[in-house]
């Protein structure tokens, strides 16, 4: 299923995800952002289950951030994997 999360503290504005019925990341496309960051943190985690992504990438900061947009990509699949 895709997902269209609305990003919050980064550069980034959103995140599209698509996660299957088994809990694995197919495809993750940020608008905005880093370019060549967010397209390798979107080749990363394609094929890993979505609660080992957020156990890599939760609380990670960007500067003086309080988030980034690896972290927001773990806030998008906690609200992905809590809806089930």
């Amino acid at each position: 299923m895709t997902y269209h999360y609305k990003t919050h503290g980064t550069c980034s504005r959103a995140i599209e995800i698509d996660v299957d019925d088994e809990g694995v990341v197919r495809r993750v496309a940020f608008e905005g952002g880093c370019n060549g960051n967010t397209k390798g943190v979107a080749a990363l985690v394609k094929d890993m289950k979505a609660q080992d992504v957020i156990a890599r990438l939760e609380n990670i900061r960007c500067g003086m951030k309080s988030t980034s947009c690896p972290d927001q990509l773990a806030k998008a699949l906690k609200e992905i994997v809590a809806k089930g």
